[in-house]
């Protein structure tokens, strides 16, 4: 680990929602005062599923969490610790004290006003500040941030996106849903149709959104933005089981995408998943999706 000094935000920061970029701003901008290194400091996974064994399911893997706070955010480095047996019975205050200020050296620490961290999450943001005053850190603790009355937080998003209602997500998340990943062969049915598509799968214990067709932004390996039309499903018509699958039809694009990351930004909700009677329905209606998602970008950015 690099021994340049570093501001560090604190917490899980899953869809790095508005709430989290309120944290991620101030590091960034105490980093730059101080001439220290912005980085967050984060989890592999969720520790209230780790300490309930309650599935928690999430809206992001960890590489687009890192994604979106390098690239929305600027941070400069982002740490992912392993939340294992020692981590978990680590308390609050030596992982202030040794992990943080003496590993990593860290000389500010950004966290919002209900963490809470360490052994039987004893740590507050109160006796964050004091162990940051006795160690000579500087500290912020940010307030919540609220949209239209609503606290923004990822259980909030959580229940929005299940309901496909992608539109206010993207006004919760300060940017649309994304999914990232390497695309990977099919079973080229689309592409016998005329609808070549870009076959994806969820990261283990990343939810999907509601199942259904979606107006969707492609981001291509080399930064292009495409337009796109997504679902979100099991495929019915294909009697494809009970295998969630992502796959996007990037319109008007003709290449191989194979083996390289393409990510997907989740835009607007046209309709649910349905089961049609024949192959020639379910080509006319994606014709008829694609119509929509176009119609849906001429008053809309990519």
């Amino acid at each position: 680990m690099s021994q340049q000094e570093k501001v560090i935000a604190l917490g899980f920061f899953d869809g790095v929602h508005l709430g989290h970029g309120a944290l991620l701003r101030r590091t960034v901008e105490e980093a730059g005062r101080r001439g220290a290194v912005s980085a967050l400091f984060t989890f592999d996974r969720s520790p209230k599923e780790a300490v309930t064994g309650i599935p928690c399911p999430l809206i992001n893997s960890q590489e687009d969490r890192a994604g979106l706070v390098r690239r929305l955010y600027g941070v400069e480095q982002v740490i992912i610790a392993p939340f294992n047996a020692e981590m978990m019975a680590t308390s609050w205050d030596t992982f202030v004290t040794d992990i943080l200020w003496k590993h990593l050296r860290a000389v500010h620490l950004v966290a919002g006003h209900n963490h809470r961290f360490g052994h039987r999450n004893a740590g507050n943001p109160d006796l964050l500040r004091e162990k940051c005053r006795e160690l000579g850190m500087g500290c912020d603790i940010i307030p919540k941030v609220a949209l239209d009355g609503v606290t923004v937080s990822s259980t909030h998003i959580r229940q929005l996106l299940a309901a496909g209602d992608v539109e206010t997500a993207e006004r919760f998340l300060g940017h649309p849903h994304v999914l990232t990943q390497e695309v990977r062969h099919g079973r080229q049915i689309g592409r016998t149709m005329g609808v070549p598509t870009v076959n994806m799968t969820l990261p283990p214990r990343v939810m999907a959104p509601a199942h259904g067709v979606y107006v969707t932004t492609a981001v291509l390996p080399d930064g292009q933005r495409r337009l796109a039309v997504t679902n979100v499903g099991t495929r019915p018509t294909l009697d494809n089981g009970a295998d969630v699958t992502v796959e996007s039809w990037i319109l008007d694009f003709d290449g191989n995408l194979y083996g390289q990351p393409v990510r997907i930004e989740f835009r607007r909700r046209i309709r649910g998943e349905i089961r049609f009677p024949s192959l020639d329905a379910l080509r006319e209606r994606i014709a008829a999706d694609a119509d929509a998602a176009r119609a849906w970008f001429r008053t809309h950015s990519l």
